[in-house]
């Protein structure tokens, strides 16, 4: 604390109210900034989805339709995970499978860049990967 001179009362410092102020500046604006990097735009990928924000009750109370859109004899190939060692893996009907496993009553025989193989009471089937437009 110091003396006012002119006055003869006790002024306090502030010193320390100042390095608060300073310390509380900071860290908000860290705060901030770091809220401007974990706020990235999303991107809804559909991949043979349908559009969850369009309703499956029309006004007048009619149920849709849904379009599914299925590979060979009741198959669908959703996406690809390849890799040349041969570890590759595919979505097909919605569940995880390599080669050798099952999906709707096929083996998977075969996984390739583009396309899966199947068999099925030895007649094998191809199903390729339809691209995004």
């Amino acid at each position: 604390m110091s003396v006012n001179k002119s006055t003869g009362y006790r002024v306090q410092g502030t010193g320390l109210n100042l390095v608060s102020f300073a310390l509380c500046f900071l860290l908000l604006s860290f705060n901030f900034y770091l809220l401007s990097y974990a706020q990235e735009d999303f991107v809804y990928d559909a991949k043979n989805k349908r559009d969850p924000f369009i309703p499956l009750v029309t006004s007048d109370g009619r149920l849709l339709k849904l379009e599914q859109q299925e590979g060979t004899q009741g198959l669908l190939l959703e996406g690809i995970i390849y890799d040349d060692k041969g570890i590759s893996c595919a979505i097909v009907n919605g569940e995880v499978v390599r080669v050798g496993d099952e999906a709707g009553g096929f083996q998977v025989l075969k996984i390739q860049k583009d396309k899966v193989v199947f068999i099925k009471d030895g007649q094998p089937t191809e199903i390729e990967l339809k691209k995004e437009e």
